[in-house]
């Protein structure tokens, strides 16, 4: 069985006729030429990973959306790459009806009956296959560009590490449009005849985990926040005996040790940190199933990738020494999609330079000790400071305006926002956080406004962000 859905069940059968379905409805909506970009804006459900295929194995390039994102985060997407067409459901019409330049496809369209044979391409491994966009330090997300050579690189590390098998069955129950869920619980157990445990949603987490034990999944796939939760919430001690899960993945964000100690003490199947990016079709590193499983660290390098950690002058450095963790192996991107500088500085040397901190013991196991300068993560999610200021400086009201991020019991960790309004301007946290909501993802809104008379400068007149995080 490929997919299972509710109370539907996808047999590989089943999932190969609706991918060229979908591939001939998508050929007749639009020019679904090789190296087309066709957006994908849908939740989870089995139509994201029939137009996923229809879209790859015709030769075009898929281009997940977040499904947060406003219109005018998906129109910077649309235009950055220029789609040829978004594939979307129709819970996003009040997004897609402000977009333009792009036609929109209803995903309804796609799975009408065709009597229409899909134009298969056979695309080379080289070939891109993903672009995957990312927050930008410049506030402007970048599209990672990721190759069909570049997915089953880091699909065969996975395979390895997490010693995979055709009897496995994957929990997918967060946001498929991020690069963790497509590698590991999509391509992944796809590509050797597993099966998929869809979820529609991880909340409520009761039905969630019910399902999970209906369907005998076997290796679940989360965030810290869902692990934490699940630390934390009291289980029936029958649970135990019902789950199959062999082993659980935690990725996307930092795991704090407390939930991991409560959680081995808890739980008979090991959880395991891992690390990655979506520069690296993502994962980089994991805990080992075997052998020794160091709290703190992120794991051991997945089969057939280095990791280094590097000093400011790109040499590598002695263990136990914080540096710069840079990347190298099949699952390195090609570069961003339109942007030549950032590609150049990204990809130097030959190596991947993540941007964050660590460092790596005697035995090789990783350590992250500090993440992207200033980015933070919201349930799992890149957030960029920048990118919230340059929508708070859009108020004509506005003087400065300064981002930093606290920790936060149910998002992991929260923006706040402080605001000096341009003098004589009256200028409300309400007002601001209209303005924010109209423009950016719920998930990058601040949590908390702040109208202050004046912010600390450094003495080079930079805005001094250490100071105001002792002020939160």
């Amino acid at each position: 069985m490929a997919i299972y859905w509710g109370d539907e069940k996808i047999t590989y059968r089943a999932l190969e006729n609706h991918i060229r379905t979908f591939a001939s409805n998508l050929r007749l909506q639009t020019s679904l030429t090789p190296g087309a970009r066709i957006g994908i804006l849908l939740r989870n459900c089995p139509e994201f990973i029939y137009t996923l295929y229809a879209i790859l194995k015709s030769g075009a390039v898929a281009v997940p959306i977040n499904t947060f994102l406003k219109a005018p985060e998906v129109q910077h997407i649309a235009t950055d790459c220029q789609l040829a067409a978004l594939v979307a459901g129709l819970e996003f019409a009040e997004v897609t009806a402000k977009l333009a330049g792009v036609p929109v496809i209803p995903v309804s369209a796609l799975a009408a009956p065709s009597t229409t044979q899909p134009a298969w391409s056979h695309p080379k491994p080289t070939d891109l296959a993903v672009i995957i966009y990312t927050s930008g330090t410049t506030g402007r997300s970048k599209g990672a560009m990721l190759t069909h050579a570049n997915f089953a690189g880091n699909v065969k590390s996975c395979i390895e590490a997490l010693e995979e098998t055709p009897r496995d069955r994957m929990t997918l129950l967060l946001p498929m449009f991020h690069s963790f869920m497509l590698t590991v619980c999509i391509f992944t157990p796809l590509s050797m005849g597993a099966g998929i445990v869809l979820i529609k949603s991880v909340q409520p987490f009761k039905l969630a985990l019910r399902e999970m034990i209906r369907r005998r999944a076997t290796v679940f796939v989360g965030i810290p926040q869902i692990f934490q939760a699940l630390a934390q919430a009291p289980i029936p001690f029958w649970v135990h005996w019902v789950l199959r899960i062999r082993i659980a993945v935690s990725g996307a964000a930092p795991l704090p040790r407390e939930t991991l100690d409560v959680f081995a003490r808890k739980f008979r199947f090991p959880l395991l940190e891992g690390y990655g990016l979506s520069e690296a079709s993502p994962v980089v590193s994991f805990n080992p199933i075997r052998g020794v499983r160091k709290a703190g660290s992120v794991g051991l390098p997945l089969p057939d990738i280095e990791v280094e950690i590097f000093d400011e002058a790109d040499q590598p450095l002695p263990i136990d020494q914080v540096g710069e963790i840079v990347v190298r192996g099949p699952n390195v991107m090609q570069g961003y999609y339109n942007q030549p500088d950032e590609t150049k500085s990204a990809l130097r040397g030959g190596w991947l330079h993540t941007g964050d901190m660590g460092k790596k013991d005697a035995d090789g196991y990783i350590y992250i000790v500090d993440r992207r300068k200033e980015m933070f993560l919201v349930r799992g999610m890149n957030v960029y400071p920048r990118e919230i200021e340059e929508v708070i400086y859009r108020l004509p009201q506005v003087r400065e305006a300064a981002v930093v991020a606290k920790p936060d019991e149910k998002r992991g960790e929260a923006a706040v926002a402080f605001v000096v309004p341009v003098e004589g301007q009256t200028l409300t946290p309400s007002a601001i956080l209209q303005h924010c909501r109209a423009n950016l993802a719920d998930y990058k809104l601040p949590k908390e406004i702040r109208v202050v008379n004046e912010l600390p400068h450094t003495a080079t007149g930079k805005i001094a962000k250490l100071e105001l995080k002792k002020l939160i």
